[in-house]
């Protein structure tokens, strides 16, 4: 027996764990705390698998197994399956398209009995170490441009078929994998001609479509001018200046006001104008979105009834909260989803300010360590893998508080290890664990 915990706990970052344990806890607390009906016996409700927390409690225990299964495992499994588990994701994602059930506009879950299970949420983990593998590879030489696309692809491919699958939440998940290729040698100028056109998308919802073609030009024109002795020698410098202000002004044109009317759902073009600040223009309008209230003779728009109540909700708590039991918001159903997008709200009212700051806390120690953790490895795979995980832990968590307090449209994607949900729950814990079990045999160069 000693010898079977000496091999689990061998080279195991107790920090990493810890913080697991403490995230899945806190995550426990909250649902319990939006979930509970006063008068139900606590415990017998724990055991039960009738009510949320009883049923995050079971998924909480079979992850804690699944981790220690993992750290049981031979370190050298990951990459030597690396690209199985990634065509084990693609073959679950194009199974969702004839075995879906439709739920709550999404239709990327699949159904077994009382079980929900969403492979768009597996498939993190496939891309995760399918991209290590790739980027570790001996024989590839990532400066070249056939290798970049390569790696593009692996990451687009599930993010394009989740998508399909109106889960454009997720899908956009799969873009922060490009940290992970960045910190790989992938060029600066792509991440600055991301920036650029997330840049152009905003400034298309927000100016008229007219004064942004003038300032596209006048700014396509100081460029020429201040380029003048280079364009004079270098022609085709001008032709580039040129079909780059042609491909901006084409995506402002037309590129964006196709998005939002064939691509987008009603529902996420109304969030993301309603994050803005400003009604939806005639052009982007879908079906009935958008009607007439017959008081105000403005759109009828109730997309940001959810964040409204979110910021009533935070707001309230205070410095130190109202107690977990005691949210008005929280405990009466103000806040739609409250349990699963939008559970931070359940801290920022029961716990206050310093309740937020030390869940936030929590979670900068995670990535912080987890950087640390993949700056010690020896391998490039285990290095990759673990900017994969803090990519995906990133993203996942600044994007769903940002949302909550109305700083991003409303996108539906869980915050790691506190919303409820088992497939999200298990997601995670496999990331970490296995990060974990890697990192206990770094001193090993694994591919």
């Amino acid at each position: 027996m000693s010898q079977k915990k000496a091999e689990i706990s061998k080279g195991v970052d107790y920090v990493l764990v810890i913080v697991y344990l403490l995230l899945v806890s806190i995550g426990l607390m909250a649902i319990f705390g939006v979930t509970y009906t006063d008068g139900d016996p606590v415990l017998q409700s724990f055991i039960g698998f009738k009510t949320d927390y009883s049923k995050q409690f079971y998924f909480a225990l079979v992850s804690l197994i699944l981790g220690l299964f993992i750290l049981l495992t031979d370190s050298k499994f990951f990459p030597a399956t690396a690209n199985l588990w990634y065509a084990g994701g693609i073959l679950l994602l194009l199974l969702v398209f004839p075995f879906h059930s439709s739920v709550k506009g999404t239709e990327s879950i699949i159904r077994i009995g009382g079980f929900q299970f969403q492979p768009a949420e597996f498939c993190k983990i496939s891309v995760a170490l399918a991209l290590a593998k790739y980027l570790s590879d001996p024989e590839m030489d990532f400066s070249r441009t056939r290798s970049q696309f390569i790696a593009t692809g692996i990451v687009l491919l599930p993010a394009a078929l989740t998508i399909m699958q109106n889960e454009t939440g997720l899908a956009l998940v799969f873009f922060a994998f490009f940290l992970v290729m960045f910190r790989e040698g992938l060029p600066p100028v792509i991440l600055v001609i991301g920036f650029a056109a997330a840049a152009l998308v905003v400034a298309t919802l927000l100016l008229d479509k007219n004064v942004l073609a003038l300032i596209l030009t006048a700014i396509a024109g100081l460029v020429v001018l201040f380029s003048w002795r280079q364009v004079r020698r270098n022609k085709s410098l001008l032709v580039k200046i040129i079909l780059i202000w042609a491909v901006c002004v084409g995506i402002q044109r037309f590129g964006v006001p196709f998005a939002f009317t064939h691509v987008l759902e009603k529902h996420q073009v109304e969030r993301i104008f309603s994050t803005i600040g400003r009604e939806i223009p005639q052009e982007y309008l879908k079906g009935n979105m958008g009607a007439m209230d017959a008081k105000t003779g403005k759109q009828s728009n109730t997309a940001d009834y959810n964040v409204k109540q979110s910021k009533i909700a935070i707001g309230s708590g205070g410095l130190t909260g109202k107690g977990l039991l005691s949210g008005t918001q929280t405990r009466y159903g103000f806040v739609p989803e409250q349990r699963t997008d939008f559970i931070f709200d359940t801290i920022g009212e029961g716990f206050g300010f310093v309740g937020s700051v030390t869940l936030l806390g929590l979670y900068l120690l995670l990535l912080f360590r987890i950087v640390t953790v993949a700056e010690r490895q020896r391998s490039t795979f285990s290095r990759c893998y673990a900017y994969g995980v803090a990519s995906v832990f990133f993203f996942h968590m600044a994007v769903n508080v940002a949302m909550t307090i109305g700083l991003a449209p409303v996108i539906g994607i869980p915050l790691p290890f506190i919303s409820y949900g088992g497939t999200s729950l298990l997601t995670f814990t496999i990331l970490l664990f296995i990060l974990i079990r890697l990192d206990a045999d770094r001193q090993m160069v694994l591919r």
